[in-house]
């Protein structure tokens, strides 16, 4: 059975993957103090050295797949590592003279910067902060028995707490205010949308109305006074005019005018595929979908059968672009002897075949009925999370 990948899924996912790069920098950062610290002169004795440079580029090769994955075997394998640098700087030496500055400061920059990274990753859910109490006491009681053990001072702890407790309270706060403020970017742009698409449908709205008035319905006004003034030839001829005007709007065009009721428009008898294409992307273009076009449009169809598969092409990618969630759709041209075929494919959301009840008419109506009136047909495949693609098929 397939999820649907909902907006808080993405919100979510979207919230982990920052906080893994937040830690793989901070362990980074942490794991490159320690080495600076460990390279100081006379400050480890040469064996222990050694050890502990290997140690801590291992520990920075866990930090690194901690953040591209923020997998619970990384965070183990960092604080494991991390304990052994600390471990072996503590029972490594001789418990005389005292440990000195540079080895306390190896421990602290390890416990309290590279291990505590992992604290980031570990304040989404209760199974994990159980884990994060868990590698902290851990921690804590490794840097305890190394101090103790080489008659070191407090410092080393009080910075282990004290990096433990700034990693988790920000991680915490990233983890929260990381999906608050995606929300907020996602609403302001959805408003940005509907205020822009509300202004073009204003736009189309004047145009259409301005269209209308210098064409159709100035025939119509002749009509209905009988044509007075204007011969018949001349009148079927306007009105030819306007019926050509009509379809090239259907298609998608955008009739050029000359002058008042006077648009320049292409033969509308028959036409080749690939002059009509390039309308569709346009049009679509302006509603901020883009098409990429593949395979030949060359290709000569009947005027009825054209206007059927412009029209339920361009329905396909008004679907994509109301519904997949993306702003691109490819389409491919392909044909043989007999047929025409277009796969219109996009990568967006994708839904449930079986999930869309029978009153939705779209796709039925627009699509297939209109294709299969003229001899053609349509299939549409998809699936949640996967995308949408329709064939569409007209003869020749």
């Amino acid at each position: 059975m397939q999820r649907t990948f909902t907006e808080r899924d993405r919100l979510l996912k979207e919230r982990d993957r920052l906080l893994r790069r937040a830690a793989r920098a901070t362990g980074l950062a942490g794991s490159i103090t320690a080495l600076l610290c460990m390279l100081v002169p006379g400050g480890l004795a040469p064996d222990i050295l050694l050890g502990c440079v290997l140690l801590v580029l291992t520990m920075a090769g866990w930090q690194y797949l901690l953040g591209r994955t923020g997998a619970i075997r990384w965070v183990v394998m960092t604080v494991l590592t991390g304990m052994a640098v600390i471990l072996l700087i503590g029972f490594g030496r001789p418990p005389e003279p005292r440990m000195n500055l540079v080895e306390e400061s190896v421990i602290a920059a390890v416990a309290a910067g590279a291990m505590s990274s992992v604290a980031i990753v570990l304040v989404v859910s209760l199974s994990r902060l159980v884990t994060l109490g868990s590698v902290l006491g851990f921690t804590v009681a490794s840097v305890v028995a190394a101090t103790v053990t080489s008659n070191g001072t407090i410092v080393p702890l009080a910075l282990t707490i004290s990096g433990w407790f700034a990693t988790t309270l920000g991680g915490w706060w990233m983890g929260q205010s990381i999906p608050r403020a995606m929300q907020r970017i996602a609403a302001i742009g959805r408003a940005h949308r509907a205020e822009r698409h509300a202004s073009e449908l204003e736009a189309q709205r004047r145009q259409d109305a301005r269209l209308l008035h210098d064409t159709v319905l100035a025939t119509l006004t002749l009509l209905a006074h009988s044509g007075v003034g204007v011969s018949p030839d001349a009148l079927r001829e306007q009105a030819g005019d306007d019926a050509r005007l009509l379809r090239q709007l259907r298609l998608g065009g955008l009739p050029t005018p000359r002058r008042s009721g006077v648009y320049t428009l292409e033969p509308a008898s028959e036409s080749t595929l690939g002059n009509t294409l390039e309308s569709v992307k346009q049009r679509f273009g302006r509603m901020g979908l883009e098409v990429d076009w593949h395979g030949s449009g060359q290709v000569l169809l009947p005027s009825t059968v054209l206007d059927s598969f412009l029209l339920a092409l361009g329905e396909c990618l008004e679907n994509v672009r109301r519904h997949s969630g993306v702003k691109r759709a490819d389409v491919t041209i392909t044909d043989d002897d007999t047929t025409v075929r277009a796969m219109v494919t996009d990568a967006g959301v994708g839904f449930d075949l079986d999930g869309v009840g029978s009153e939705r008419l779209g796709f039925t109506e627009s699509v297939v009925a209109r294709l299969r009136d003229v001899g053609g047909n349509a299939r549409l495949f998809s699936s949640p999370g996967s995308g949408t693609t329709v064939v569409l098929e007209v003869p020749k």
